[in-house]
């Protein structure tokens, strides 16, 4: 991929127009070291040994303990014949299993993919294929443990390994509610317990990495309009290089200080910002990761009070929720120095409640997982523009390409398809070098499918999206993966799906159906209990609407577009 320079991309001044609205002592051209990444954790046990790095439920664990758990970690995985080449996948929550499993992976060589929670069965089969994954992380819960378990049989799967949460000293009684009900694990055929791994003097064989640049650490998967995810190869530069950005814009000079900050983890860890932003982040700085399984207003609002959070990465509806709550003026929110908002468009009034509530200006970014969640930050203590999300980050080059010729660049200022080069950028889609070539232009540029502009001070603004993709409570959630989901439907002959604004979740799919002839209308309840088995949950069609026809353009095509501009004329309800 290409990598900035101080020379200014075509269709740019001379000199890149975000260089003067960077802070004073940060330069957009500044070295970024990359390295293994494992590093981090090792770094950290040697500089702050005793400063604890997680906080759960109440039980802390220093990085020392941290440092030994994942050796330990990676001893065991060594023993399973994992190593170079081997993928190992995480479908975890927010607990201190997946931090330790994650560097135990890299110790031990391997690579780490990440699975959500809030996968279908159907799309957990692909990416097992797909991915060549052999070892599974999970819990005991319900929710992941009975979803999972069946693909021991029919996957390349081969081993499941299978923690609580109360092995790291939290109350029963709160671990089970952080997981949910509890599922009887019987161990053998595939499953092993996670504290057998770690049944070892932590004598792993280190796996010297060559060139981080060229060495895949984590495979995260993206959504695709397709219906079937693609996963973006992050490498270990990819990786130190997004976290070095974001040390260099919020430690460098401040507001953030290394061994001293408190971070509130309530994004969950297997989506690539908070696996970027939350944990690799904080292992950087010597910070504490407080981790939340579910979040809650009222309870993030008392975290913050009595643990004196410093640092919370969050999207608008986890910031909606404070503000909203009836007695937030009651909770002591003023340890908050950095609080960055990501994953859909952060409203102008809810900027301005936040900040008046805690004293923090909240302030926007933008990336995605192929930019390995950087890609623009808003100068904490500079110019803030509402509405945009900010400027280039550090070794970030963006310009903008004609959406009819993306081969057309085309001068700043026009809105045009944004395009990323960077040493955060993927190293492409794994296994699919076909979808690798057509996400990025001749000379290495990643092709976003957003659609923006930049102004004369480098303030870049999202206006549109060419790829069909909603963003709901942060997610991206596709609607040709719902159409198809719904085609399933016996009595459904066709089936569009837009989305319409929420209050809270920014977007939520409607569905607009046709029904096959003599087929009697279902309610909303009926389709998402059909489509329980066949959608994630952030997935879930909201809205249900039948028509007698569905719109099409003049060569025949169902057009989403009409029903939008309908939608846009009328005003939909919120």
């Amino acid at each position: 991929m290409a990598n900035p320079s101080s020379t200014a991309p075509d269709g740019m001044a001379a000199r890149p127009p975000w260089i003067p609205s960077y802070p004073d002592g940060v330069q957009w051209d500044m070295p970024l070291t990359v390295t293994d990444v494992a590093h981090f954790l090792e770094d950290a046990a040697a500089r702050w040994p005793d400063q604890p790095a997680i906080d759960f439920l109440g039980r802390k664990i220093s990085y020392r303990e941290l440092n030994h758990l994942a050796g330990r970690m990676a001893c065991g995985l060594q023993r399973l014949g994992v190593g170079p080449g081997v993928h190992v996948g995480l479908y975890l929550g927010n607990v201190p299993q997946y931090i330790i499993a994650f560097f135990g992976v890299l110790k031990a060589g391997g690579t780490v993919v990440n699975y959500s929670p809030l996968d279908a069965r159907q799309v957990l089969r692909h990416k097992i294929e797909d991915s060549r994954t052999d070892v599974l992380f999970t819990l005991d819960s319900k929710a992941l443990y009975d979803q999972v378990r069946p693909l021991l049989q029919g996957t390349r799967l081969k081993t499941l390994v299978v923690g609580t949460p109360g092995e790291f000293g939290a109350r029963p009684d709160d671990a089970n509610a952080a997981a949910g009900p509890r599922s009887p694990v019987t161990f053998g055929d595939g499953c092993i317990p996670f504290a057998q791994l770690l049944d070892n003097d932590g004598r792993y064989r280190p796996q010297p990495i060559s060139d981080p640049a060229k060495t895949l650490a984590v495979l995260q998967y993206s959504g695709g309009t397709t219906g079937l995810p693609k996963g973006a190869m992050l490498t270990h530069a990819n990786l130190s290089a997004a976290t070095a950005q974001l040390v260099g814009t919020y430690v460098s000079r401040g507001p953030l200080a290394e061994g001293r900050e408190r971070f509130l983890t309530a994004l969950p860890l297997f989506h690539v910002y908070a696996m970027v932003c939350n944990m690799l982040f904080a292992v950087r700085i010597g910070a504490e990761n407080v981790l939340v399984g579910r979040f809650d207003g009222a309870a993030a609002a008392t975290d913050i009070a009595e643990r004196k959070i410093s640092c919370f990465p969050g999207v608008p509806t986890m910031f909606s929720a404070l503000v909203s709550l009836p007695d937030a003026e009651s909770f002591d929110l003023r340890s908050l120095k950095v609080c960055c908002s990501g994953g859909a468009p952060l409203p102008v009034e809810l900027l301005h409640r936040f900040q008046q509530l805690t004293g923090c200006k909240l302030t926007e970014g933008w990336g995605m997982t192929e930019t390995t969640a950087c890609g623009t930050f808003t100068p904490e203590l500079g110019k803030h523009k509402p509405g945009s999300c900010g400027i280039p980050q550090i070794g970030v080059t963006i310009r903008f390409l004609d959406v009819s010729d993306p081969s057309r660049v085309l001068p700043m200022g026009e809105q045009g398809e944004i395009a990323v080069a960077g040493p955060n950028v993927m190293m492409g889609y794994w296994n699919n070098p076909q979808a690798t070539r057509e996400a990025h232009t001749a000379d290495g540029f990643f092709r976003t499918g957003d659609v923006g502009y930049m102004d004369e001070e480098g303030f870049m603004y999202i206006v549109d999206r060419t790829k069909d993709m909603l963003l709901c409570s942060g997610f991206n959630v596709y609607p040709r993966v719902i159409e198809e989901a719904i085609y399933a439907h016996p009595g459904v002959e066709e089936v569009l799906v837009i989305g319409v604004p929420d209050a809270y979740r920014g977007q939520s799919p409607k569905a607009y159906v046709k029904l096959r002839h003599g087929q009697a209308p279902f309610s909303l309840e009926v389709l998402k209990e059909f489509l329980r088995d066949r959608l994630g949950k952030h997935e879930m069609v909201q809205a249900l609407e039948f028509r007698d026809a569905l719109p099409r353009t003049p060569v025949g095509k169902l057009s989403k577009k009409m029903l939008q501009d309908e939608l846009a004329h009328r005003g939909a309800p919120a």
